[in-house]
C-alpha cells in the first residue's frame, strides 16, 4: 500500500502486447495517480482473437497485486463483454478472490458509467465486427440497457484502433444517435479508441451525456480504489 501522501498505485490489464498504460490514465489523471499495466498480446479484436488469452488473466492481476497495485482492472471492453453478463461478472470475481483486492474489468466500468450519468436508453459507436457489436447489444440489455443504434467501423487490428480520427469517432457517433431520437446518451466502445476530444464535441454538439471505454475505465477504477475520480475538463462523467 502506498504510503501517507503517496499517489496510488492501479493495475490494468490490457489487451496489447507492450503492455503500455494507455495515455488517457495520465491525460486525466496527471502524478495523482500511477498506473502499472500488464499486456495480454491478443492476436485481433475479436472472439478468435480473445480466446487464447482468456487463461492468462488472472495470473497477471496477481502480478500486478506483487508489484504494489492497490486494485486492479482488465481494461479491455470488447474482451471482457464477449462471453455474456454472466461471465464477465465470474471473471471480475475471479479475480478479486485471487488477489484479495478489489478488480473491475471495462464492462463494468462503462456499466456504471451510464447509470453515473442517468443513461438508459443509449446509441452505441464501436470499432467491432457485427459479431461483436451483436454481443455488446446483449451485453447492455442483460445490464438493463435499451440499445437504440448500434454501429461499427468493423476493426480487428490491434494497433489500428488506436488510428481512429476524432472526426470519424464524431461522424459514426452521431449517426448513431440521429436513428432515435429517444436515445438518453452516447457509448463510444473500444478501449483501443482516443475519445477524449470526441466526447466533449459531442457533449457540447449534442447536449447529450456521452462516454467510452478507455476513459469509463480509468474513472471507474480510480473511483474503486477510494479515491476522487472527477477531472474537470473531460466531460459530464469527470465533473463530478
Amino acid at each position: 500500500m502506498s504510503g501517507a501522501g503517496a499517489a496510488p498505485c492501479l493495475g490494468l490489464i490490457v489487451p496489447p502486447a507492450s503492455g503500455a498504460v494507455p495515455s488517457d490514465g495520465a491525460v486525466l489523471y496527471g502524478e495523482r495517480v500511477r498506473f502499472i499495466a500488464r499486456g495480454l498480446g491478443i492476436a485481433a479484436i475479436s472472439p478468435e482473437g480473445f480466446a487464447p488469452v482468456v487463461d492468462r488473466i488472472v495470473g497477471h492481476a496477481l502480478a500486478l497485486r506483487d508489484e504494489g497495485a492497490q486494485a486492479i482492472s482488465l481494461m479491455g471492453t470488447s474482451l471482457s463483454f464477449y462471453r455474456g453478463a454472466a461471465r464477465t461478472e465470474a471473471l471480475r470475481a475471479h479475480m478479486a478472490e485471487a488477489t484479495g483486492l478489489p478488480c473491475t474489468t471495462m464492462s463494468h466500468a462503462v456499466v456504471a458509467a451510464l447509470r453515473q450519468l442517468g443513461v438508459r436508453r443509449v446509441a452505441v459507436a464501436t470499432s467491432y465486427i457485427d459479431t461483436l457489436n451483436e454481443r455488446l447489444e446483449s451485453y447492455l440489455r442483460d445490464c438493463g440497457f435499451i440499445v437504440t443504434a448500434i454501429a461499427g467501423l468493423s476493426i480487428t487490428g490491434v494497433e489500428a484502433v488506436g488510428q481512429v480520427s476524432t472526426e470519424a469517432l464524431v461522424g459514426l457517433s452521431e449517426r448513431v444517435w440521429r436513428q432515435d431520437p429517444s436515445a438518453e446518451g452516447i457509448f463510444i466502445s473500444c478501449g483501443g479508441l482516443l475519445t477524449l476530444d470526441a466526447i466533449r464535441t459531442l457533449e457540447d454538439r449534442l447536449g447529450v451525456p456521452v462516454t467510452a471505454s478507455s476513459p469509463a475505465g480509468f474513472w471507474d477504477l480510480v473511483r474503486l480504489s477510494g479515491d476522487d475520480a472527477s477531472s474537470p475538463g473531460f466531460g459530464r462523467l469527470f465533473a463530478r
